[in-house]
């Protein structure tokens, strides 16, 4: 039998949940600011270092005659004059600059990055307890409806980049998972919002803890693997360009790995969200079948979530066996994590069926 309604602890849930958005936008600001300070720092050691090598270059290609001269000038020597190479982003030895590939904190301290976790982790106090509220005011799970749904995703999201936090340096994808937490909350408050209220009796089973819990948990996981699939087009774009002599125009992606460990890093992200995934679809069957009396209905929403299992699947597939790798498992992710947004927000407020649950 459901709990009663109290209407007060949905109004301090409202609150606390207006309260993180601005404790997200301030960390948003920070994080963005870490990215931009750091460019600049980085791009003056570059510059300095350009000054110390240009001495030593100079006289060698003025001594060698007149072949030297002509390769430094020419187009053939244009990747190797440092003033170019080392102000872009390449070291004097070649190659473009990115963070280490095992994403490990460096000595180096950026207070701004520190403000922005330190404000991330209070913002992620804060909306705990409006998802805590939340539950208390309507006597059950806080994740009944869209905007529960989009609420509670968004603290998930928050709280794994947080505990990631604590093994890798991942402060490089802050503006972008906290940017999205907040068009979450934003989103939630302003299309999505519901009042406090009890459960459609289909949704009134331990299967809706099970089920949905984890299907918030995945889903966090592949907003994760979002951000980093489209860092990682950046930066295989970045690094294509400085390669190919083109200036370097993107110098905030320094403090970002390289293409590769962004890559490797997502598709082993993706691997565990796509098991969890994987139970939801299993778990959702099985409710379907005590509610409704069978596993399959073709239901609008079970369509999409065996849609989504099936691009990830792919996604898997192609990039460990038929080397699908690059900027085609990037977009692959991007394309499945597209159609996660399209089910839990399309599907569910213009397509009837029996999952037809966003409360609105």
């Amino acid at each position: 039998m459901p709990f009663g309604i109290n209407e007060t602890m949905g109004q301090y849930s409202e609150l606390f949940m207006l309260l993180a958005a601005g404790t997200y936008t301030v960390a948003f600001i920070a994080f963005a600011w870490d990215l931009a300070k750091s460019s600049r720092a980085l791009q003056a050691i570059d510059l300095k270092a350009a000054q110390a090598v240009e001495p030593a270059k100079v006289p060698a290609a003025v001594g060698a005659g007149n072949r030297a001269e002509s390769s430094v000038g020419g187009p053939a020597g244009r990747a190797e004059r440092p003033s170019s190479s080392t102000a872009s982003g390449t070291p004097a030895g070649g190659g473009i600059i990115t963070a280490g590939a095992d994403m490990k904190y460096s000595a180096a301290r950026r207070a701004p990055a520190r403000v922005a976790v330190a404000l991330t982790v209070l913002g992620a106090l804060i909306h705990g307890a409006g998802v805590v509220t939340r539950a208390l005011g309507a006597g059950r799970v806080p994740w009944g409806n869209m905007y529960e749904f989009l609420t509670t995703g968004a603290f998930v999201a928050i709280a794994v980049f947080l505990l990631v936090l604590i093994r890798r340096d991942l402060r490089f994808l802050g503006t972008f998972v906290v940017g999205l937490a907040i068009i979450m909350l934003v989103a939630a408050s302003v299309a999505y919002w519901t009042p406090v209220g009890h459960l459609v009796p289909a949704l009134q089973s331990y299967w809706l803890i099970i089920h949905v819990s984890i299907a918030v948990m995945s889903s966090a996981l592949f907003t994760l693997t979002f951000a980093m699939s489209a860092l990682q087009l950046v930066q295989s774009h970045r690094q294509k360009t400085v390669a190919a002599g083109g200036e370097d125009k993107l110098g905030f992606m320094r403090l970002v790995p390289s293409a590769l460990s962004l890559e490797n890093l997502s598709y082993r992200i993706n691997a565990i969200a796509f098991i969890g995934w994987t139970f939801t679809l299993m778990f959702g069957a099985i409710w379907a079948e005590k509610a409704w009396g069978r596993f399959w209905g073709w239901d609008t929403k079970e369509v999409w979530t065996f849609v989504i299992w099936v691009v990830y699947a792919g996604y898997l597939h192609a990039r460990a066996t038929r080397g699908w790798t690059g900027t085609r498992a990037a977009w692959l992710s991007i394309v499945g994590y597209l159609c996660v947004v399209f089910n839990f927000t399309i599907v569910n407020q213009f397509f009837n069926g029996l999952h037809s649950y966003s409360g609105l």
